[in-house]
C-alpha cells in the first residue's frame, strides 16, 4: 500500500505550531509523510488562527484553493483545527473543501477524525460547545487529561527544531482583554500537573533536546496546586533546569499584570533560564490600557521592566504594541513611542488593531481610526524599535557570544566560497540572532562566535572553523 501523504497549513503563535507538530506526529506513527505541495497531499491539515482578522483571511484563501483540489482528488479529505475551527464550527464545516472541524481542546481526537473521514467520506465536527466551562469543571478536567496524554505520547524531537522542542505549560487565558479572542476559543486558564511536564521534558532531553520553552498564553500565571504545595512558573523553570543535558530553559508569553519577581530571581540566579522576557504592554496611554482592559498603568509596567533589569542586568525584553485601538489619539500614540523610547525593547511587534468577533471592544467601541493612520502609526513605531535596536545591538561588537545553532540560514551560500563553510543561525540565550559561516555540523550544538558586524535585527559573527 502506498504512504499516504500529509500537507500542512500552520497559522498563527507558537502554541499553534506545537499543535502542530503533535499532530504531524501522530500521524507519522500510522504511517502519514508530510509533503510540501498539497497537490500531492491525501489529507490537508489546516491549523488555524483567530487572534487576527489577516490570519483568517489567509485561511479561507487556503481553503478556495483546496475546493478546486478535490474536483481532480475526490479522495482527498481536508482538517481545518484550532482557534478558528473552534470559533466557526459548523458554519466552517459548510465549505466545500472541509471535511473535518476539531477545536485546540479537541486536538486529540484529530487523527481518529481523519481516519473516519477516510472511510465514511463524512462531514466530522468536534468542537467545545461551553468553550468557558470553569477550570475545574468534569469536562475541561478531561480534556486536559487527555491532551496531556496525547502531548507526551506524539511530543518527539522530529516534531522541533533539532536540540529545541517546546512544552506547553498550561492553556487558556483568564484576562479577557477587551481585543482579544483567545479566551473564546482556548477556554480558560489550565496549568499542568510538573510532574507531566517534567516527563516530558526528560523524554526530549533523553533523544538529544539541549533547549525547551515553555509555552502559555499568559506562562507568567501558571499555578498547579498539589496537596499543601503550590507551584508557580519560577518553581517549575527550576525543576526543568535541573534535569540532566538540559542547556537552556525559556519561557514565552508573559503578561505584565500580577507578574511574580520570583521568576526574575530565578533568571539571575540560575545560568539555564535564559535572560529573556518577553511581555507585550500593547500601549503606553493609560486611557487606552484601561480601554483594553489590560489591568496595568504605563508607569506599573516602566517600574517592572526597571525591576527586571535592576535584578537580571543583562536582560532582553521583547514586547507586542496595537496600533489603532478605537478611540486612539496622537497624543495616545506618543505615549506609545515615549514607552518604547523608554523600555528599549530588544525587538516589538507592532499589529494595526482589527475588531474581533464577540470581544468587547468590536460589541462596544466603534473602530473609528483610519486605516491610512493605522499603517502611519505602525509604520513610525516600527522605525523607532528598529533604530533602538540597532543602537543597543551595537555593543555586541567584537565580544564573543554563545550561540545554540538552528541549522542553515535563510542564504546558506552566503561567503561559502570565501570561508569554505554555509551560513549558519543561531540564537544567544537572550533570543538574539547570530548568523556566521561554519561547518553544518554545528546544527543543535552550542558555539562561541565573534561578532563582527550589527544590525536591528541581527548579529554577524566571524567564520566558525571545521569542528570533529
Amino acid at each position: 500500500m502506498p504512504t499516504r501523504k500529509i500537507h500542512l497549513k500552520s497559522f498563527g503563535c507558537q502554541m499553534n505550531k506545537l499543535d502542530s507538530s503533535l499532530v504531524v506526529g501522530a500521524l507519522g506513527e500510522q504511517g502519514y509523510e508530510l509533503t510540501d505541495t498539497p497537490e500531492a497531499a491525501d489529507v490537508i491539515v489546516v491549523n488555524t488562527c483567530s487572534v487576527r482578522e489577516n490570519a483568517e483571511n489567509r485561511v479561507f484563501s487556503n481553503l478556495g484553493h483546496f475546493k478546486y483540489l478535490k474536483k481532480s482528488n475526490p479522495n482527498l479529505r481536508v482538517a481545518v483545527i484550532g482557534c478558528m475551527a473552534q470559533r466557526l464550527g459548523d458554519e466552517l464545516l459548510a465549505h466545500e473543501a472541509v471535511d473535518i472541524v476539531a477545536g485546540p481542546a479537541q486536538l486529540h481526537e484529530v487523527p481518529a477524525l481523519i481516519a473516519e473521514a477516510m472511510g465514511d467520506h463524512d462531514k466530522h465536527l468536534s468542537v467545545s460547545e461551553k468553550i468557558r466551562q470553569p477550570a475545574a469543571s468534569q469536562q475541561v478536567i478531561t480534556d486536559s487529561h487527555k491532551l496531556d496524554d496525547f502531548e507526551l505520547a506524539h511530543d518527539t524531537d522530529a516534531n522541533h527544531i533539532k536540540s529545541q522542542a517546546f512544552i506547553r505549560a498550561m492553556r487558556g487565558c483568564n484576562n479577557f482583554c477587551t481585543y482579544c479572542i483567545v479566551p473564546f476559543v482556548r477556554g480558560p486558564e489550565v496549568s499542568r500537573p510538573p510532574e507531566a511536564i517534567l516527563k516530558q521534558a526528560k523524554k526530549l532531553v533523553d533523544q538529544g533536546i539541549q533547549q525547551v520553552t515553555l509555552l502559555g498564553q499568559t506562562v507568567n500565571s501558571y499555578q498547579y496546586k498539589a496537596g499543601e504545595k503550590s507551584y508557580r512558573l519560577a518553581d517549575l523553570l527550576g525543576q526543568v533546569s535541573d534535569i540532566g543535558g538540559i542547556g537552556w530553559v525559556r519561557f514565552i508569553t508573559s503578561h505584565p499584570g500580577r507578574f511574580d519577581t520570583s521568576i526574575l530571581q530565578v533568571m539571575a540566579s540560575n545560568p539555564k533560564v535564559c535572560p529573556y522576557l518577553h511581555i507585550p504592554a500593547q500601549s503606553g496611554s493609560d486611557r487606552i490600557l484601561k480601554a483594553m482592559n489590560r489591568g496595568y498603568t504605563a508607569a506599573e509596567y516602566i517600574d517592572l521592566m526597571d525591576t527586571a533589569r535592576a535584578i537580571v542586568p543583562d536582560i532582553a525584553i521583547a514586547g507586542d504594541f496595537i496600533v489603532g485601538f478605537p478611540g486612539e489619539t496622537d497624543e495616545d500614540f506618543e505615549a506609545t513611542v515615549d514607552l518604547v523610547r523608554r523600555v528599549r525593547y530588544k525587538n516589538a511587534f507592532v499589529f494595526k488593531y482589527s475588531p474581533r468577533p464577540d470581544t468587547h471592544s468590536e460589541k462596544k467601541l466603534e473602530d473609528n481610526v483610519g486605516d491610512e493612520i493605522k499603517q502611519q502609526r505602525n509604520a513610525k513605531l516600527l522605525e523607532v524599535i528598529s533604530e533602538i535596536s540597532a543602537e543597543d545591538n551595537e555593543r555586541f561588537l567584537g565580544k564573543e557570544v554563545e550561540v545554540l545553532v538552528e541549522g542553515l540560514s535563510k542564504k546558506p551560500h552566503l561567503n561559502q566560497e570565501k570561508s569554505g563553510h554555509p551560513q549558519l543561525i543561531g540564537r544567544t540565550a537572550g533570543d538574539y540572532i547570530v548568523v556566521f559561516n561554519g561547518p553544518k555540523s554545528l546544527t543543535g550544538r552550542f558555539a562561541n562566535v565573534k561578532i563582527t558586524q550589527t544590525a536591528p535585527l541581527t548579529l554577524f559573527a566571524a567564520p566558525r572553523p571545521s569542528t570533529a
